[in-house]
């Protein structure tokens, strides 16, 4: 399906569901980016989701949005339960706006919900010649290290810098994978890797709605466990948001808000060393550029680059969309 075309469908379906047209124009530009860098555990196979949550007012499709000014430098957001994409789309604008004024901004957010991909906030941060951290928690997915049962998210951690070309963005789940990539396996009917997840019994599985019952992996054993931990204080203690296994799986429960945490820290990079800071930052890319390759690899890619390479690809293709969306798609367009 055209972009374009594509586009007006999503957001006529989310103007259906009482989101305004603006709102419904940011739900609809994050969800074909997310098809066009092919991640698609986070587009169109959500829409239905997201919707859902509408309709049972999980999600306000009429938010208060406040923005509270601690200092120049500093603001706290109450989403109002709004959605995640309008919410984080905000707070990373006032993050930049704040870096501009200062040299860092610090921007906490509380009661927002899933707000897709983190690099699509880091990029603007970035774009404005930004050095920027994203920080979100997430429902249950993980056990902490040495226990057994679920309570961190895949928690991940995005942090981008301007590199003068391509940004440097790396976007990263605390565990093996994310937990969408199980999600859209589950949805259809594929396999997962082997060494992702375990079922509800502590066995490896590759069954994706086993996995879904069970547990997934931590990146790096305890390590990636405590770095769950810490995105779980930073996104969640930190912001006054859920935490501590608190926060609502979008997908299967319907008991309230998800109340998910959000924290954006932006820095200009000319802060400490003033305009030699992509000189150098290009230096240090080369270096690494120019590495011996190990065997397979032709080149040494940054995170981000692959990225910027998919989206560069199908931006002026056509979205392939699998006829079980479309039937979802219709399906919320007859509401």
């Amino acid at each position: 399906m055209k972009k374009n075309i594509l586009r007006s469908k999503i957001i006529q379906i989310f103007l259906k569901h009482k989101l305004s047209k603006k709102h419904s124009e940011i739900c609809a530009d994050y969800l074909i980016k997310a098809e066009l860098v092919e991640a698609k555990s986070h587009g169109l196979t959500r829409l239905n989701m997201y919707c859902e949550r509408i309709r049972r007012k999980l999600i306000n499709a009429k938010p208060k949005i406040k923005i509270k000014k601690i200092n120049s430098s500093i603001s706290y957001i109450d989403a109002d339960n709004s959605i995640g994409f309008v919410s984080a789309d905000i707070g990373i604008s006032q993050a930049i706006k704040n870096a501009k004024k200062t040299g860092i901004g610090l921007v906490g957010i509380k009661r927002s919900g899933h707000y897709g991909l983190s690099s699509f906030y880091a990029e603007q941060a970035v774009k404005k010649n930004l050095i920027v951290f994203c920080f979100t928690n997430a429902p249950p997915a993980l056990a902490p290290h040495g226990a057994k049962k679920s309570l961190f998210g895949t928690n991940p951690i995005c942090f981008g810098v301007p590199t003068g070309k391509v940004p440097f963005i790396l976007d990263t789940s605390t565990s093996m994978i994310n937990r969408g990539k199980i999600r859209h396996a589950e949805k259809f009917g594929k396999k997962i890797p082997f060494g992702v997840a375990l079922n509800k019994y502590g066995k490896m599985t590759t069954n994706a709605k086993e996995a879904l019952s069970g547990t997934q992996l931590p990146i790096g054993g305890f390590k990636g466990s405590g770095l769950a931990w810490m995105v779980d204080i930073l996104s969640g203690v930190l912001t006054g948001s859920s935490h501590g296994g608190k926060t609502k799986d979008p997908f299967d429960d319907f008991t309230g808000p998800q109340n998910v945490g959000h924290l954006f820290i932006t820095i200009n990079p000319k802060v400490f060393i003033g305009k030699n800071f992509i000189k150098e930052i290009k230096k240090n890319i080369r270096l690494i550029k120019k590495l011996p390759k190990a065997k397979g690899f032709s080149s040494i890619l940054y995170p981000g680059e692959r990225k910027n390479f998919l989206y560069k690809k199908n931006m002026n293709k056509d979205i392939s969309i699998p006829k079980k969306i479309l039937k979802e798609m219709d399906d919320l367009n007859a509401i």
